[in-house]
C-alpha cells in the first residue's frame, strides 16, 4: 500500500527512460538509470512451525540477457546501426525523425530494434547473448505493455523484412511472406491494418514508411489468421459426403503438404515465412497432461477444471504444432511473438507466471505507466475504517474474511453472490459515483462516447447478479438498462468464445422495429447472439458502432485480448487476485489512453478491489476527458498538379572523383564556435565535507581550487591538430582501394591543398569566446571541423576536374509533392499557390508568417512546406549518419526569367547541428546542378521571416548573373 507516488510520470515516452521508482522496504525512491528487465515470480514461503500454513510471496527474477541485450542494441544505435542494409538504415533513420507527425514511442523503437540487431547486427556484436530455440522454431519475445503499440512494431517489422527482400530476393535473412497469427477473431479483424492495401492500414498512418515506398509493400504476400484455422481437415473424401457417414468417414491424416496448402493459400507457395504470434503468451508447447499428474492435480488447486486445463492444452498444442509443420514444410525464417505478458499461464503444466525462455526485449506495464504511455492509476490508499490496509484495496478478501464460513469461497465451492454483493455494495457505489461526476464531465466536454465501468466478478453466478443489479438501475440510474439501449452489459464467456473461435466474421445484424433480427424472426440462434455479443464487446467506446454507447462491462476474470477500448475510467474487482500477473492483465484492460498528441497530459483511471503493488499508481480529483481534438486532411490536390507540383530527386550519395585539384569556397562554409556553454574550460572544485541535500556550491569548509585545460593546450600543438584533420579528410576523400599505389598518389597530391583550406577555416570561420584556438583539438570539435569541410571540398572544375555529382536512389529517383496525403490534429491554415492543401503549423508563428508572404509575392510561382514530403538531405554530425528535413520547398521565377527551386529553411538560434545541415544542403545543391536534369537549386537560410520578401529578391538577383 505504500507503493503510492506523487508523480508516477517521470520519463519522456519518447525517449529512452532514465528514472524508475522503487519501493525498497515499501518506501517509494526515485531511482536514477532504467528499471532492469525482470518479472514477479509467486513464491510459497512456509510460516512459522506454529502456525503451519504456507505464505505466497512475490518475488523479483532479474531478465539478465534481456538487460545485456538493451546495452549492446543501445551501443549499436548510439553507434549509427553498423552492419545493416541501406534500406534497413533508411526505415531506422525515418522511424526516429524528430519531424514526425506522431512519433514513435522507445518502446516500439526498441523492440523493433532489437529485433532487428539480432538479425543484422555482426556475429562479434552478438557475441555472448544466448536466446533458446523453440525445438526447430527460432523464436524472439518482445514484452510491451497493453497500450504500447504492438500493432505499431507489427508493422514496423514487417516493413523491415518485406521491403529489405524485394531489394534483395538472395538474402534469405529476410521475408516477403508474413504469416500473423492470434488468438480470435477480434484480433483477427483489428490486425487487417497490417495489410498495405487495407484503407486504414498502419504502415501510412503512422509514417512507417516513405509515403513513395508505400506501394512496394504491395509485393508481399500476407496472411492474418486466428489459431482456429490450424484445425485438422476432418472432411469425409470425395464421394463420401453423405451427412450419415459424415461422422465415421474421415480422410487419412493430413500431410503438412496438404496442410500447408490449405492453411497458407494466401501466401501461395511461398517459403521462408516471417511468423508474427499476436497475444502469444497462448502459443507454447504444454508440458503432458496426464490424468494422474502431479501437474493434473496442480491444475485443480490453481482454480482450473480438468476440462479448462485440457482446453488450454489444446488451444497451445495446435498453435504450436502448426508452427512445426509449417516450420517442416516451408520454412519459417523466425517468430516475433509480441505479448503484455509472455509468461506460462494455468494449465501449461509449468509454473505460471514463468517467462517465455526466449524474450529480447522488455518494456512493462510499470515503465508505460511510468512513461505517460497508459492512464495512471488511482487506488484506495486510506479510509476512515481504522484499518492499516484500506478495505477496497483487496475487496474480495476483505469480504471474504467477514462472511461466515459457510458462505465463503473454499476449494471448489463458490461463495455465496447474494453475501459478497451484500458486502460490496458500498464499493460499488462508491466507484459508480466517481463514474456519474465522470460521466457529468464527459457530456459537459461533448465527448461522442460515455466512460465505461468494467466490473470484474470471480464466476458466473456472481456476475449474473452484479450485472442484474446494476442493469435494473439500483446503482445508477444512468447505468440503467432501458428497452432499446443496453446500458450495462454482462459479457457471456462461453458464449463470447464459440463466436471469438471463427475463422470468418458473421455480418453484422440489421434488428427490425421490435428489437428482434428482421430476417430470421424473433428468437436468434445461438450462433447469431454470439456474433452479436462479440461485434458489441469488440466495439465499445467506438463511434457508430454497436457498443457505442454501452456504460458498463460485467465479466468474469479478464476481457478477451483484442478488447481495445479506450474509454474505461473505473474498474471494479470482485475477486481473488492470486498473483500480481492477474493483477496486471484485469488492470491492463482498463490503462489505454484516449488521446495520444500530449502525454504530458495524464488521463486516470478509479481502481477498486485489484492488489496491483507493485506499480507507482496515484490519488487525484476527478479528471475531465481529454478534449477531442479535431483532424484535418492535409493532401495534394489533383486540380493544382500542373501549375504548382514541385519535384525533387532523391539523393543518396555522391560521386567523388578527382584527380589532382580540389577547392573550397572557405567563406561560404558555416562558422564554428568554441565557447564555454559548449564545453566549460573552468571547474571549481572543493572538498566534499558530510552530507549535502541541496545543489552545491562554495559555501562550507575548504578551499577552492580551479580546474583549467592549460596542460592540455600546453600538450596539443594546433599545427599537429591542423594535419591530423587534413589527414582524416584526405582520406575521407580518396577512400581506400585495391589500387593502393594510384590511391596514395592522390592522397599525396590532395594533402597540402586540404591542408592550407583547414587552416584558412580554423582561421577565419571559427569564432572563439574566452577560449584558445587550441581548444578546437577536443575530439567533438575535431569531428565536426572535418565532417564540414568534407561537405565543402569539390572537384576544382576550372582545373579539368569531373563536378561532383549525386547518386540517385534507383528505385524511387523522384520524389513529388503528388506523394503527400496525411491527417493531422495540429493547426492547418489552408493554401492558394501551393500543390498541397494546407500549411501545417508547429511553432506559434512562423510557418504561417512563411506561408502567408510566398502566397503574396508575385514572383513566387508555387510552394510546399516539407511536411510528410520525404525530401531529405543526408548529413554527418558528430560522426553520425543523420537525415536533414528542411522547411519549404519553394520555385521561384527569376529576373531573368528562369526558374529557380530554393530550399527554405527558416532558423532563429542556430547550433552547430544547424550549421552541419547547411554545409551538407549546399553540398546537396551543387551535385544536383552540377547534374543538370533536376532543373537549378540554391539553399536560402531566413533567419527573420520579416526579411524573406528582401533575401529572396537577393537570391533571384544572384541566380539571374550566375
Amino acid at each position: 500500500m505504500s507503493s503510492a507516488v506523487d508523480n508516477p510520470i517521470i520519463n519522456n515516452a519518447f525517449e529512452e527512460p532514465t528514472r524508475w521508482w522503487d519501493f525498497p522496504a515499501g518506501q517509494p525512491t526515485l531511482q536514477a538509470g532504467r528499471r532492469p528487465a525482470g518479472y514477479y515470480r509467486r513464491l510459497l514461503r512456509t510460516r512459522a512451525r506454529t502456525e503451519g500454513r504456507a505464505l505466497a510471496v512475490e518475488e523479483f527474477t532479474e531478465l539478465k540477457e534481456v538487460n545485456r541485450m538493451r546495452e549492446r542494441v543501445k551501443s549499436w544505435r548510439e553507434h549509427g546501426y553498423p552492419g545493416v542494409t541501406r534500406t534497413t538504415r533508411d526505415l531506422l533513420h525515418h522511424w526516429r525523425r524528430d519531424e514526425r507527425e506522431r512519433r514513435l514511442f522507445f518502446c516500439q523503437l526498441e523492440a523493433a530494434e532489437t529485433i532487428i540487431w539480432l538479425v543484422e547486427a555482426s556475429p562479434a556484436e552478438r557475441q555472448g547473448i544466448d536466446i533458446p530455440r523453440d525445438e526447430g522454431l527460432r523464436r524472439y519475445a518482445c514484452k510491451m505493455a497493453t497500450g504500447s503499440g504492438k500493432t505499431v512494431v507489427m508493422a514496423m517489422l514487417i516493413a523491415w523484412s518485406v521491403l529489405n527482400k524485394l531489394q534483395n530476393r538472395q538474402d534469405t535473412r529476410f521475408s516477403d511472406a508474413v504469416l500473423v497469427v492470434c488468438p480470435n477473431l477480434t484480433v483477427k479483424e483489428r490486425l487487417q491494418v497490417l495489410f498495405p492495401t487495407n484503407e486504414d492500414n498502419y504502415y501510412a498512418k503512422f509514417d512507417l514508411v516513405p509515403r513513395s515506398l508505400l506501394p512496394a509493400l504491395s509485393g508481399g504476400k500476407y496472411l492474418i489468421t486466428n489459431w482456429h484455422a490450424f484445425a485438422p481437415n476432418d472432411e469425409p473424401e470425395p464421394g463420401e459426403e453423405s451427412p450419415r457417414y459424415r461422422k465415421v468417414l474421415r480422410r487419412g491424416k493430413e500431410s503438412n503438404n496438404a496442410f500447408c496448402n490449405r492453411v497458407l493459400a494466401d501466401l501461395g507457395g511461398k517459403g521462408n515465412i516471417l511468423v508474427l504470434n499476436d497475444e502469444a503468451h497462448h502459443c507454447y508447447r504444454p508440458a503432458p497432461l496426464e490424468e494422474n499428474s502431479k501437474q493434473g492435480r496442480l491444475s485443480a488447486t490453481e482454480g482450473l477444471t480438468r476440462k479448462e486445463a485440457a482446453e488450454e492444452w489444446e488451444r497451445a498444442t495446435r498453435w504450436v504444432q502448426a508452427l512445426d509443420r509449417i516450420n517442416a514444410t516451408r520454412g519459417i525464417n523466425f517468430c516475433v511473438d509480441l505479448s503484455a505478458t509472455p509468461y506460462y499461464i494455468k494449465g501449461s503444466g509449468y509454473e505460471e507466471g514463468r517467462p517465455l525462455p526466449w524474450i529480447v526485449s522488455d518494456f512493462g506495464l510499470v515503465d508505460a505507466i511510468e512513461s505517460g504511455i497508459v492512464k495512471i492509476s488511482r487506488i484506495p490508499v486510506d479510509d476512515d475504517s481504522g484499518r492499516p490496509i484500506p478495505a477496497y484495496f483487496h475487496i474480495w478478501k476483505w469480504i471474504m474474511e467477514q462472511l461466515p464460513l459457510s458462505e465463503r469461497e473454499r476449494g471448489k465451492r463458490h461463495a455465496k453472490p447474494e453475501s459478497v454483493l451484500q458486502h460490496a455494495d458500498g464499493a460499488l457505489q462508491m466507484l459508480a459515483g466517481r463514474w456519474k461526476l465522470t460521466f457529468d464531465e464527459y457530456r459537459k466536454q461533448g465527448a461522442p462516447v460515455p466512460p465505461v465501468l468494467i466490473a470484474a466478478c470471480q464466476d458466473t453466478g456472481l456476475s449474473e447478479l452484479v450485472h442484474e443489479y446494476i442493469a435494473q438501475g439500483k446503482v445508477l440510474h444512468e447505468l440503467r438498462n432501458l428497452p432499446r439501449e443496453e446500458r450495462a452489459i454482462r459479457i457471456d464467456t462461453k458464449l463470447l468464445e464459440e463466436a471469438e473461435s471463427h475463422t470468418e466474421a458473421t455480418p453484422v445484424l440489421v434488428l427490425g422495429e421490435e428489437g428482434e433480427e428482421a430476417i430470421s424472426g424473433p428468437k436468434l440462434t445461438k450462433e447469431r447472439q454470439a456474433e452479436l455479443l462479440r461485434e458489441k464487446v469488440a466495439t465499445i467506446g467506438k463511434q457508430g458502432k454497436p457498443g457505442e454507447q454501452v456504460r458498463c462491462v460485467v465479466s468474469v476474470g479478464m476481457l478477451n485480448e483484442g478488447w481495445d477500448a479506450q474509454n474505461v475510467t473505473q474498474v471494479f474487482g470482485l475477486r481473488a487476485f492470486d498473483s500480481q500477473l492477474l493483477c496486471e492483465q484485469v488492470m491492463g484492460r482498463g490503462l489505454r489512453r484516449t488521446q495520444y498528441d500530449d502525454l504530458t497530459v495524464p488521463e486516470y483511471v478509479d481502481v477498486y478491489g485489484i492488489p496491483f503493488e507493485v506499480i507507482p499508481v496515484q490519488k487525484g480529483k476527478i479528471s475531465t476527458p481529454p478534449e477531442v481534438r479535431p483532424t484535418t486532411l492535409v493532401k495534394a490536390l489533383p486540380e493544382r498538379e500542373k501549375d504548382y507540383e514541385i519535384a525533387f530527386p532523391r539523393v543518396e550519395g555522391y560521386v567523388f572523383d578527382v584527380r589532382y585539384r580540389v577547392t573550397a569556397d572557405v567563406a561560404a562554409i558555416p562558422e564554428m564556435e568554441l565557447t564555454p556553454s559548449t564545453d566549460p574550460t573552468e571547474v571549481m572544485v572543493k572538498n566534499a565535507n558530510g552530507y549535502r541535500m541541496a545543489r552545491p556550491d562554495q559555501l562550507g569548509p575548504g578551499d577552492v581550487i580551479v580546474h583549467d585545460r592549460s596542460e592540455f593546450y600546453r600538450g596539443q600543438r594546433l599545427q599537429a591538430t591542423m594535419y591530423d584533420m587534413a589527414s582524416q579528410i584526405t582520406h575521407r576523400l580518396v577512400p581506400d582501394r585495391k589500387d593502393g599505389e594510384q590511391v596514395d598518389v592522390k592522397r599525396r597530391l590532395l594533402f597540402p591543398q586540404v591542408l592550407r583550406i583547414v587552416q584558412e577555416y580554423l582561421e577565419t570561420r571559427v569564432k572563439r569566446y574566452a577560449v584558445p584556438l587550441e581548444e578546437v583539438g577536443l575530439l567533438r570539435y575535431r569531428q565536426r571541423v572535418v565532417e564540414r569541410l568534407q561537405q565543402a571540398i569539390r572537384p576544382d572544375t576550372t582545373a579539368g576536374e569531373q563536378p561532383l555529382l549525386p547518386v540517385i536512389e534507383r528505385f524511387r529517383p523522384i520524389g513529388s509533392t503528388r506523394d503527400v496525403l496525411f491527417r493531422t490534429s495540429r493547426v492547418c491554415h489552408g493554401t492558394g499557390k501551393s500543390h498541397i492543401s494546407h500549411v501545417v503549423v508547429d511553432t506559434a508563428a512562423w510557418e504561417h508568417t512563411v506561408a502567408f508572404a510566398l502566397e503574396r509575392l508575385d514572383y513566387v510561382l508555387s510552394y510546399a512546406r516539407n511536411d510528410h514530403l520525404d525530401f531529405t538531405i543526408p548529413y554527418e554530425f558528430d560522426g553520425q549518419s543523420h537525415y536533414y528535413i528542411p522547411d519549404f520547398l519553394v520555385r521561384v521565377r527569376c529576373e531573368n526569367n528562369t526558374v529557380v527551386n530554393v530550399i527554405l529553411e527558416v532558423k532563429g538560434f542556430e547550433s552547430e547541428r544547424d550549421r552541419a545541415k547547411e554545409a551538407a544542403a549546399q553540398r546537396w545543391a551543387s551535385a544536383v546542378n552540377h547534374h543538370g536534369e533536376f532543373g537549378k537549386w540554391m539553399l536560402l537560410v531566413c533567419r527573420d521571416p520579416r526579411k524573406l520578401n528582401e533575401m529572396l529578391t537577393g537570391l533571384r538577383s544572384s541566380a539571374s548573373a550566375g
